[in-house]
């Protein structure tokens, strides 16, 4: 019986022990010990099991928050070393961890796609790799209205000496379009040579010497105007774009940024509109797309750092109070045995007097002496006291951030009287009740102002002032109890790298008071004076430390394209460039590859393959697949490559009528070497579908070699449905009539 007694006491203390324990309890403390050892990720998995037992334990929650972004943040640590060191693979997987663990932190998705950037240019070492949509955009200009779309896009090489509106017109036909000219256009003879260049750059070169300038009026005609600035304001076309800004948090960062662009491009017509976040700018297209650029490098998200501040401040008292205090003085007291009371002879007197001559026969039972008593001492006080700040800031690149912790305690700064003059009236040394007194708040605690800035190779510099106060007693001026404030207090400038532990500063105070007390002489005995004295000691001790590690969760995200220089054009005329293509080469055949000395010789009977110059010449369209809508035109190049001395070349173009339908043969470059004229007839029969063209060089001239444009063809959708464009004949001859063999090819057209 006693023993089941024993047991259910057992099982009831058990019972009641559990029920005292917080839910989770088990895994928070194994998530502590986890921590303790640096495992993080084990460290969070224990905290967020301990949550999700007890959701509504705030100490749960605030450690599985903590946990969360430190975890995060080491992966992220270990993923950079890993990318310093090559291994992006690794350090692809670690940016991964971070951003699953922690989906809120910026870094770790900045640095998983600069990294992944960076892998893929690995990858693709032996072919250029495609570009992104943002390197696109980056390369697209805005788009022109009209713009010039020529036939040919061949390059020109031309040296001619000629009044201006002649070179004008040469290089128009040249690509297979038209000039017109303005009325007050003065043409002026100039000297200019042109040698591998494109129809844009041609036009610029003789628009510069002539102090003129063109537009497009259509898709195959240019408008040439003198260089004047009335005529620029006449003929000029403008276009207008709203730019929405996304990272621009005040309306002041938005003045900033229009401030700039009407400094550097000269805007006239610029407008922000600071309850869209957005500016409107009207002006010509080139300066439109400088502005773009100028506003896309600089509508960033700014850099962010969380600052981990430690601040410790630990005091310690002690006290020892030891030995004997005796008294410092001694009560004497007379009491005569036979007072003297007068000269009657019965009579006695009521009132003790000592005569002068009575005093040679006093003796001790006519006094008492009363002798002080003595204090023994034996006491010794010890008491510690710690305070222990762990703020985390989080704080915009370049913008100041406060944390406050504390108090706000009054104190008292002026006192005046309604209605009175002069002095405050006080009633026995204390202020009237209808004095009037001023205070002001103080704050006491911990007092932080930090200002960062981040910087691209990971380092943070800091604008730091840190305050520790505390009240530690009070002081009565002029009948107001005034506080006394203790203050340590940090004001400097650092540049710390990221994760890096600075200790601020540490003030440590070692204070020692000793005091004797006892009677003059014997206090100074060696032994004897803890008989006849006591000696107090007070020690004090305070000692403050401050650390900071700050901790970057945003990278400034400056790319190449954001540094990527852009032509502006001249100061009076500012412009940009779309970035030409270089002609490409001829096709070459690949070199034949070196038979191995094992395999035994091919057999006769095997034909080697023909040599370059013996390959024969051939036709192709470009570009050899076409898409467009019924009722659309789009011009189709007839290019030969790889021919010599060709004079003359017809040719018979086959096609379905009833799906397209060839509207025009223009001019190419090629036969006409840039220098000539060349005649070129056709004959279209739209209900067979055929189309005969024939070019000629001028007679008693050479021919031509090499690769270029014949002829552009133009080509209308008419039905939904597929044609083929194929040359069906052709007989090209040389300069001498000797046939020239040629090889061609077809072009697929698709209405839909």
């Amino acid at each position: 019986m006693r023993i089941q007694y024993k047991n259910a006491l057992v099982l009831v203390c058990a019972t009641l022990l559990l029920a005292g324990c917080p839910k989770g309890n088990a895994d928070f403390q194994a998530g502590k010990k986890a921590e303790a050892l640096q495992d993080l990720d084990t460290a969070l998995i224990h905290y967020e099991r301990a949550l999700r037992s007890d959701p509504q334990n705030v100490t749960y929650r605030l450690k599985a928050t903590h946990l969360r972004f430190e975890a995060a943040q080491a992966h992220v640590t270990k993923g950079q070393k890993l990318r310093d060191r090559g291994e992006l693979q690794l350090a692809v997987a670690e940016f991964e961890k971070a951003a699953a663990i922690d989906p809120s932190s910026a870094v770790a998705g900045q640095e998983l796609k600069r990294t992944m950037e960076m892998l893929a240019a690995r990858q693709a070492q032996a072919q250029p790799p495609a570009p992104t949509s943002t390197q696109q955009e980056e390369a697209m200009l805005l788009e022109k209205p009209p713009e010039l779309t020529p036939i040919s896009r061949e390059p020109i090489n031309l040296r001619l000496t000629n009044n201006a509106n002649i070179i004008y017109e040469t290089i128009a036909k040249l690509a297979g379009i038209a000039v017109l000219f303005d009325a007050d256009f003065q043409p002026r003879r100039i000297s200019t040579e042109l040698t591998n260049v494109t129809l844009e750059q041609a036009l610029d070169v003789v628009a510069l010497q002539s102090k003129t300038f063109w537009k497009p009026v259509a898709g195959n005609i240019i408008f040439v105007v003198p260089d004047q600035q009335q005529k620029r304001r006449d003929y000029e076309e403008f276009v207008v774009k709203t730019f929405y800004l996304s990272n621009t948090v005040q309306p002041q960062d938005l003045t900033e940024i229009v401030n700039g662009l009407r400094q550097l491009l000269e805007f006239r017509r610029i407008q922000q509109v600071n309850s869209q976040n957005a500016i409107i700018i009207r002006d010509t297209p080139d300066k439109i797309a400088l502005a773009e650029k100028i506003i896309r490098d600089i509508d960033k998200a700014k850099p962010e750092v969380v600052i981990q501040v430690a601040v410790l401040q630990a005091r310690r008292d002690r006290m020892r109070d030891l030995g004997i205090e005796p008294g410092t003085g001694a009560d004497l007291k007379f009491t005569p045995r036979n007072p003297t009371g007068g000269t009657g002879g019965t009579g006695s007197s009521t009132t003790s007097q000592i005569k002068l001559s009575d005093l040679q026969r006093l003796s001790s039972a006519d006094y008492s002496l009363t002798l002080p008593g003595a204090k023994a001492l034996a006491l010794m006080t010890d008491s510690a006291t710690k305070i222990i700040q762990n703020p985390e800031i989080r704080a915009v690149d370049g913008q100041p951030a406060k944390l406050r912790v504390g108090d706000r305690v009054p104190i008292a700064t002026g006192s005046f009287s309604a209605g009175l003059g002069g002095t405050a009236p006080t009633v026995g040394g204390v202020i009237n009740p209808l004095v009037n007194t001023q205070f002001q708040y103080q704050e006491v605690g911990v007092n932080i102002d930090i200002t960062p800035r981040i910087h691209t190779n990971r380092e943070v510099s800091m604008k730091i002032s840190i305050e520790v106060s505390s009240v530690t007693g009070k002081t009565n001026i002029g009948g107001i109890e005034q506080p006394i404030i203790s203050q340590r207090k940090i004001e400097h400038d650092v540049r710390l790298r990221e994760g890096e532990v600075n200790v601020l500063g540490g003030l440590v105070e070692h204070s020692q008071t000793k005091s004797i007390s006892g009677w003059p002489g014997l206090s100074k005995i060696p032994f004897l004076r803890y008989f006849f004295s006591s000696e107090s000691v007070d020690t004090a001790e305070n000692e403050v430390l401050i650390v900071l590690t700050p901790r970057i969760i945003r990278l400034p995200d400056i790319s190449a394209a954001n540094l990527r220089a852009v032509s502006a054009g001249t100061d009076a005329n500012p412009q940009v460039r779309r970035v030409e293509e270089a002609p490409k080469p001829p096709m070459q055949p690949p070199p034949p590859q070196p038979r191995p000395q094992s395999q035994p010789p091919a057999p006769q009977a095997q034909a080697p393959a023909p040599p370059p110059e013996a390959r024969p010449a051939r036709l192709r369209f470009e570009p050899p697949v076409l898409n467009l809508k019924p009722g659309d035109t789009i011009t189709v190049n007839l290019v030969i490559e790889d021919v010599k001395d060709l004079f003359s070349i017809p040719m018979l173009l086959q096609y379905n009528p009833a799906v397209i339908s060839v509207e025009e043969v223009r001019h190419g470059s090629f036969l006409s070497g840039g220098t000539q004229e060349i005649a070129i007839v056709q004959r279209i029969d739209k209900e067979k579908g055929q189309a005969i063209i024939s070019a000629t060089r001028q007679p008693n001239t050479p021919g031509i070699g090499g690769s270029g444009t014949l002829v552009g063809i133009v080509v209308r959708g008419v039905a939904p449905g597929v044609s083929k464009l194929q040359v069906v004949q052709v007989n090209a001859k040389d300069s001498a009539q000797k046939p020239i063999p040629l090889v061609a090819g077809e072009a697929t057209v698709q209405v839909q």
